[in-house]
């Protein structure tokens, strides 16, 4: 039997790359930037050429209205953020934004597909590194085409996390962030880390560098390829609760186990975050 989405795995590999290759281009221009949320919520214009080109190439290949797309800057634009059970496209340009504008070599094109809701497969390229990350449901997880898998390790004391400070600094949660932070890092652990993309930090735990990452704020555009990567390199996903991972709910836990996950889950203080499907307030 044909299968059905290979087509679309190697493309998104091929478009991964050429919008990588447009990031690299653009970081030795002159850099304008702009914000979205907040103050620190960045936006540039390569951002939204970069998506255009994703966007752009995928209809060409896979013809006009027969896929859907989430992509980051085109929601901040007012597009709707809904996962129906067409094909669907969830797109992050440049994962990383604020690094790619101060220089900080972490940056990533995001690229994932879902059918009926469920992720097929998911696409990072960390391009400043030259690193291609992708995975398939069921066939496992690649760097480099070479395969990964998670750590080993089982004792939390062991370990290494990744956390990101979000781009809400209301007092309240930021109190609540270095809260957690401080909890885990008294556990204590190896180390707490943050590399400043979310699609990176899940290629870590995936990979094995790293044993876990939780975020509470980020968009499913930062980790819905991710996620497939971590799942098919032998990681778990959990709700910051504890309960299942829910790609809309902006909160989650990618760990290499469940012993570690838990543990962590443990000293995390939530806060409430507004779903990315959630019905958009008319003014």
């Amino acid at each position: 039997m044909e299968d059905p989405w290979q087509k679309a795995y190697d493309f998104a590999v091929a478009v991964a790359r050429k919008a990588g290759a447009e990031i690299r281009k653009a970081g030795e221009s002159e850099i304008r930037v702009m914000t979205k949320s907040s103050t620190v919520d960045l936006v540039t214009k390569t951002d939204e050429r970069v998506e255009k080109i994703i966007i752009g190439s995928l209809k060409e290949e896979f013809g006009e209205g027969t896929h859907c797309f989430i992509g980051e800057e085109s929601v901040a634009k007012g597009e709707p953020c809904i996962l129906t059970d067409k094909p669907t496209w969830i797109i992050d340009p440049v994962d990383g934004t604020t690094n790619f504008v101060h220089g900080f070599p972490f940056v990533a094109v995001s690229i994932a597909f879902a059918v009926n809701k469920e992720l097929e497969f998911g696409v990072v390229y960390s391009c400043l590194e030259d690193k291609m990350y992708k995975a398939r449901k069921g066939k496992g997880a690649f760097c480099d085409d070479e395969a990964i898998q998670v750590s080993d390790v089982q004792e939390i004391k062991k370990s290494i996390i990744i956390s990101e400070h979000g781009t809400d600094r209301s007092p309240e949660k930021v109190t609540k962030i270095f809260s957690t932070m401080q909890k885990i890092l008294c556990i204590p652990v190896h180390g707490l880390r943050g590399s400043g993309t979310a699609a990176t930090n899940m290629c870590l735990v995936a990979s094995g560098a790293v044993e876990a990452f939780f975020e509470i704020g980020i968009h499913c555009w930062d980790i819905a390829a991710g996620a497939v990567i971590v799942k098919e390199a032998g990681g778990i996903l959990l709700d910051v609760d504890g309960g299942p991972f829910d790609l809309m709910s902006r909160r989650m836990v990618s760990a290499n186990n469940d012993v570690i996950a838990k543990r962590i889950i443990k000293e995390i203080e939530a806060f409430p975050v507004v779903r990315d499907d959630a019905p958009v307030q008319k003014k």
